[in-house]
């Protein structure tokens, strides 16, 4: 009689069965995917429905307004229909960049440019420092006053150093840093 080898498992802790080999058409968690066959995560989409560009300027709600208020001037004037009009300023409002803007405006007139253009609020530095020279305007002009009333000089009237204090005090205020206008602010392509 020849002797079998047993096959037969030896008693001892429960052993568990070995996992079957991954398929090829399911790609375990632990092995990475070749570049062509990894999944895509996605991504965000413009109004026009294409990825914005990496370096695309957001949109400020600044411009979203003057966007959608110059859409409303054509509706008024009949440049655009109600329904365009509204679906402009929809995409308007939905817009995250400037270039997203840009379009919306496409076949309507510029608006014509002010002669000149609206001067920003003076900075609070330059505020202060107008206070103090219009101060110190002031406080010139009241000893040159009292000294012409209370002086021995007949008939000295103080008109000419009024007069050009009054002036230099007009240029520094003219000429005073200024903060950004509104009109400044804007970007060429959404005036």
């Amino acid at each position: 009689m020849t002797a079998t080898p047993d096959t037969r498992p030896a008693p001892g802790p429960a052993t568990a069965p070995a996992p079957a080999a991954p398929s090829s058409a399911t790609p375990s968690p632990a092995t990475p995917l070749p570049a062509d066959t990894a999944p895509t995560a996605p991504t965000a989409t413009t109004a026009g429905g294409l990825p914005p560009r990496s370096d695309a300027l957001l949109a400020s709600d600044a411009e979203r307004e003057h966007v959608t208020a110059r859409l409303r001037t054509a509706a008024a004037e009949g440049r655009l229909t109600l329904a365009e009009s509204d679906e402009r300023q929809a995409a308007a409002y939905a817009a995250r960049t400037r270039d997203e803007l840009v379009p919306l405006l496409a076949g309507l007139p510029r608006p014509p440019l002010p002669r000149r253009p609206r001067r920003g609020p003076l900075t609070p530095r330059a505020q202060r420092n107008l206070r103090i020279h219009a101060g110190v305007t002031v406080a010139v002009l009241l000893l040159l006053v009292l000294g012409a009333v209370l002086g021995p000089a007949p008939l000295f009237v103080p008109i000419g150093p009024a007069f050009w204090l009054g002036l230099i005090l007009f240029v520094h205020s003219r000429r005073a840093e200024r903060e950004a206008s509104p009109d400044e602010e804007l970007p060429e392509e959404l005036r």
